[in-house]
């Protein structure tokens, strides 16, 4: 067993200190009344558990980077006009102006939707790698972490 204020290991002692019955060491138990000492219990050594957690690929779709201009690219090889295409899409023409400027990002829906009427390749999926979290056993607090002594 450990000291309930230091946890320093050894003879330990009942004793009540500032009103509070706690089990300490030699050095601790003279900050109040020994009621009795306490015979050392032979503890087994505890093995560090570890927890490992691990995290399944995720798969995420992201937009490419140069998505404007491969959109415009496609819908003028196509002999579309921005109106028409924009009807087509179900969007507004100023939308479709913006999302061939690179200044608004399509959800990935209407990428999906630009794809398939265009052609051509918008999202990529990317997996994440599996991460390992692996934890040991910490020191338990004791109540001389948390007070200070007269």
């Amino acid at each position: 067993m450990n000291c309930e204020m230091c946890g320093k290991e050894g003879e330990l002692f009942k004793t009540i200190i500032e009103g509070t019955e706690l089990i300490v060491c030699s050095s601790c138990a003279k900050h109040g009344k020994v009621l009795k000492s306490l015979r050392p219990i032979i503890e087994k050594k505890k093995e560090e558990k570890k927890i490992i957690k691990e995290k399944k690929p995720e798969i995420t779709e992201k937009l490419i980077s140069d998505y404007g201009r491969k959109i415009r690219k496609a819908r003028v090889k196509k002999d579309m006009t921005q109106e028409k295409f924009a009807r087509q899409l179900n969007i507004k023409e100023s939308l479709l102006t913006k999302i061939e400027n690179s200044s608004f990002k399509p959800s990935i829906p209407l990428a999906r939707k630009l794809e398939k009427l265009l052609k051509i390749k918008l999202v990529e999926e990317t997996a994440e790698e599996k991460i390992q979290i692996t934890k040991g056993e910490t020191e338990a607090v004791t109540i001389g972490d948390l007070i200070k002594f007269k």
